[in-house]
């Protein structure tokens, strides 16, 4: 928030918007008018304004409806309803859905002042609130564990996570399949500014079409055969966090469009809509497909490979992080140990992998298990060690 609080006035009155922008402008505020409600949807989007000051009884678009949009573009907005119809009914009714204050026409300028401030200084205080708790958080992550690895291949990928988890661009994780691709985007949300928010996954080859656009963009009540409500996307749930798109590389050519458009516009239409809804989530994509590959034989769109391969990390296969292996091997049979309620033990000499010097392949002594092609990765380290664990 600047030091200047900003307001945007909607109200249905040119004349009533004339003496609130002189009023207010006076009064050390950066003012926005918007004729009617429609064009204070319109405002909304252009801009997101530090106080929403509106009158409630408009034609098209209520002072209602104005709030509620401002509730799902940023809670914190403080909404101030102005009418010249007030009960103590529909004040109540006001409140209990977000609104600040509830102002009866006509009012004094001194009061409509005095309310505005406090708005201001309520926005103040929770983004300085914000502010603290993220970097309580930053100083608590500074002893976070990082995904277990000292293999030089994959310590080059984690510093590089370090630098760019700060920063609000897309990043594309691409490597083998049990490589930790999710892990690491955890691992970026943790160390980002939208830790406090939440974390979003979906695999993009798991759902058939028409039911993964439902999933992303959501839908509205009678859009297709058995949608009989409204249903928010996951784009629209994940506000303020992070979206992580697993194996993106499945995704039809036709989704392909839609979630372009979304990462240009920063904004979803449901299936079946026509309102978009604002986003704001950041996304970290992942595959283990060669896109680059796949946009030569037509398969994945240019435009939208541009937009997710802002920063591009390649993570490596086990094969090629053999000091890893040990590692995660004890990580993994300490947790195997700690599920059964039993204390760790360490393997004996004949259970632990030894790594082949001329071919870089690792082998479990008791399951003769090859850490080499497809199957080297640290899922199947866990799902082998759990059965040596067994036996």
């Amino acid at each position: 928030m600047s030091a200047q609080p900003s307001i945007l006035v909607v109200d249905d009155e040119m004349g009533i918007l004339d003496v609130l922008r002189i009023l207010l402008k006076g009064e050390g505020f950066e003012v926005t008018t918007a004729q009617g409600g429609k064009a204070g949807l319109e405002a909304l989007k252009s801009a997101a304004p530090d106080i929403v000051l509106t009158d409630i009884k408009m034609p098209g678009v209520s002072g209602t409806d104005l709030l509620a949009a401002v509730r799902e573009q940023d809670p914190e907005t403080p909404v101030i309803l102005m009418t010249a119809q007030a009960s103590l009914q529909s004040a109540i009714q006001a409140v209990n859905q977000g609104a600040f204050y509830y102002i009866q026409k006509p009012f004094s300028n001194d009061d409509l002042v005095a309310i505005c401030r406090r708005a201001a200084e309520q926005r103040l205080l929770k983004a300085e609130n914000k502010q603290l708790k993220q970097e309580i958080r930053r100083r608590e992550r500074s002893g976070l564990v990082k995904p277990l690895g000292k293999a030089r291949p994959f310590v080059e990928v984690l510093k590089l996570v370090e630098q760019v988890a700060p920063t609000e661009s897309t990043v594309l994780i691409q490597g083998e399949s049990g490589t930790g691709k999710e892990v690491i985007a955890r691992y970026i949300h943790e160390l980002s500014a939208r830790a406090d928010g939440g974390f979003f996954s979906l695999n993009c080859g798991a759902l058939p079409e028409s039911l993964l656009e439902s999933e992303l963009f959501g839908h509205v009540k009678g859009s297709f055969t058995g949608a009989v409500r409204d249903k928010q996307g996951l784009f629209a749930a994940a506000r303020g966090g992070t979206f992580f798109l697993d194996e993106i590389g499945e995704m039809s050519p036709a989704t392909q469009v839609k979630l372009l458009r979304v990462l240009q516009e920063r904004e979803a239409i449901p299936v079946g809509g026509t309102e978009a809804i604002p986003v704001d989530v950041r996304v970290v994509a992942a595959t283990n497909r060669d896109l680059e590959d796949d946009i030569k034989r037509g398969r994945f769109r240019t435009d939208l490979y541009y937009r997710l391969n802002v920063i591009a990390m390649q993570l490596p296969p086990l094969r090629d992080r053999r000091d890893d292996i040990q590692i995660l091997c004890d990580e993994f049979l300490g947790r195997i140990a700690q599920e059964r309620g039993e204390k760790p033990k360490p393997l004996s000499r004949r259970r632990r992998p030894c790594c082949w010097r001329t071919t870089g392949r690792a082998t479990c002594a008791s399951s003769r298990t090859r850490w080499s092609g497809p199957r080297c990765s640290a899922r199947a380290t866990r799902s082998t060690w759990t059965r040596c664990r067994k036996s």
